[in-house]
């Protein structure tokens, strides 16, 4: 028989936690003893109130009165002791294990193609990274220490109730199935809740860094009163989902309350006229009351944590779904080497849609030749897909159809490190992170030297602003390269390529922030760099690229022309009509 979805997804929750927590035994062993030790001082404590009542103050013996507090004393002592080595060791693990699911969930993350990201927001993955984590580390970290030892007093409390008095414990267990009845009603409601609670903090927490990340913009257009309004709005989503939780939960402890401590008073007033009338000793009513306090408190206290569990649950389930999400580009188990690449690179009848618009195709039976160490230049309006090739040369994304092979093998039989090691991309956004310029040109090659890194900037015109920055190469840079203007940071991106040192270039519109006097020395150290190497170059301007070796023209995802920029002129209507807007003389 197939489990139902819920309790599949329950169990890979255990599973998924227990899978975490397995390797920390000796931890587990510490808290665990920790556990029991405490909780047997505890269970003592009711014990020792019994005999320094009938002991101590019945007897009116001071000898005897201060050997039981002393006794008691000891008892509270051992009891801080176990405490500390409790808590130490249970928050130890809980952080242990939330930092390695942190590291398992970005590992796998890190590794997803791009398509991925396109129907799952990178910003609401990123707060689920911290929230979600939160949840869970107070969980594996309190929560369940938490239930356990209430657990063990509420067995311990109950065979303890038992030994004092048979009678008056039966009093107090006919209200357990009333307890457990509210518990599982209303666990299964907060457990739905409490899932869709965490969906709506991840969705403020992605708001709040996409607003952020945009500030510049959102500040630009006056957009602060409508930006505000639509978090307000996302924030009560969030608020009332949690109200309803909230009020679920308040109700499950308040019937726990209710009834647990009802039978207590049930059993105060017959264990009262018990003591009147001589059938038990006043020590031992204390003691009976001592102990069906722990029961109730313990089972009131299993009872809120359940809720805790519930919303974990929600956390651990989209932790999960992280965690198997499909990684749709991968290295074949038998990869092929590649011999020493030149850049010849042959595309073969590719077609290709987004997985967001499957119905559209953004390349369309494209079949392209590219000689090793030619510059190849794409144009052609927007939408055509020159972007798209290059997304599909390095595997950001794989082609429905057709193949595209690099030095004669098909780029899916390569071990996909390998081939990316084949290419260095400027693409038209530089990409720069936060990090001094240091590290982000190593980005390249973590293992550059400071001289190498001078070297390459230097190619690309770079090395005199950055030693004109307050600190040089060692000047720290914002989130996107944020202090820096839009030219800097593309020559930064360039000198990083440069480093790379890769057989293939990709230029995705790599001079386009460059001011007249800058993009004029960025070619000269470009032209430097592309000799004997294959060159892509993306170009939306046609003067960047009238000298390339070869021009292919795409449009609606094919090649529509492919020839020099003088042959174009003459033999392609579209790339007459660029070159007319273009080229026009002033």
């Amino acid at each position: 028989m197939n489990q139902s979805p819920e309790k599949n997804n329950r169990w890979q929750a255990v599973k998924l936690a227990l899978g975490f927590v397995a390797p920390y035994q000796r931890q587990i062993a510490y808290s665990l003893m920790a556990l029991f030790f405490t909780a047997a001082i505890t269970l003592s404590i009711g014990q020792g109130i019994r005999l320094l009542i009938d002991q101590g103050f019945a007897t009116q013996s001071q000898a005897l009165l201060g050997q039981y507090v002393l006794v008691f004393l000891c008892l509270v002592l051992g009891l801080a002791i176990g405490t500390f080595t409790r808590y130490y060791w249970v928050t130890w693990l809980g952080e242990r294990v939330i930092a390695d699911i942190r590291c398992k969930v970005f590992n796998h993350l890190i590794h997803l193609h791009p398509g991925f990201f396109e129907n799952n927001r990178g910003l609401e993955i990123q707060s689920r990274l911290t929230a979600d984590m939160t949840l869970l580390q107070s969980v594996i970290g309190s929560s369940i220490s938490f239930a356990l030892r209430n657990f063990i007093m509420m067995i311990g409390g109950i065979i303890w109730l038992f030994i004092t008095n048979a009678k008056l414990t039966a009093i107090v267990m006919i209200c357990v199935p009333l307890v457990v009845a509210p518990i599982l009603i209303f666990g299964r409601r907060v457990r739905g809740l409490s899932r869709e609670s965490q969906d709506k903090v991840a969705v403020v927490g992605a708001y709040v860094g996409e607003i952020l990340g945009q500030i510049k913009t959102v500040q630009s257009y006056n957009h602060q009163p409508i930006d505000q309004r639509k978090f307000h709005d996302y924030v009560e989503d969030a608020f009332t989902v949690a109200k309803h939780r909230i009020t679920q939960r308040a109700l499950l402890v308040t019937m726990v309350i209710i009834l647990v401590l009802g039978a207590v008073g049930l059993m105060l007033w017959v264990g009262g006229i018990d003591v009147i009338e001589g059938r038990i000793s006043g020590g031992e009513l204390a003691a009976f009351v001592f102990y069906s306090v722990i029961v109730g408190s313990a089972v009131a206290s299993i009872s809120e944590v359940i809720g805790e569990l519930q919303r974990a649950a929600g956390a651990a389930e989209r932790t999960i779904e992280l965690l198997h999400a499909p990684n749709e580009i991968t290295s074949p188990q038998k990869v092929q080497l590649l011999p020493k690449v030149s850049g010849n690179i042959e595309i073969n009848q590719i077609a290709f849609a987004y997985p967001s618009r499957p119905n559209v195709r953004a390349i369309d039976n494209l079949s392209l030749q590219i000689h090793a160490g030619e510059t190849l230049a794409l144009v052609g309006p927007s939408g055509a897909g020159k972007s798209t090739l290059f997304d599909l040369l390095l595997r950001f994304f794989d082609c429905q159809s057709g193949t595209i092979r690099l030095e004669g093998i098909d780029i899916r039989q390569l071990d996909i490190f390998d081939l990316r090691r084949c290419y260095a991309l400027v693409s038209q956004t530089p990409a720069l992170f936060y990090g001094s310029i240091l590290e982000n040109l190593q980005y390249a090659r973590p293992d550059a030297s400071q001289e190498e890194v001078e070297i390459a900037a230097k190619a690309a015109y770079a090395h005199d602003f950055i030693l004109a920055l307050p600190q040089g190469y060692l000047t720290q840079l914002g989130d996107l390269g944020q202090g820096l203007s839009g030219g800097q940071k593309q020559r930064l991106a360039i000198a990083r390529a440069i480093l790379a040192d890769a057989p293939i270039l990709l230029l995705d519109e790599a001079t386009s922030a460059l001011d007249a006097q800058s993009e004029f020395w960025v070619q000269q150290a470009l032209s430097q760099l592309m000799i004997n190497r294959t060159t892509l170059v993306i170009a939306h301007r046609l003067s960047t690229v009238q000298t390339a070796d070869r021009i292919a023209v795409l449009n609606h995802g094919q090649v529509e022309a492919l020839g020099t920029h003088t042959e174009l002129k003459t033999s392609s209507q579209l790339y007459a009509q660029l070159a007319a807007l273009q080229l026009q003389p002033s």
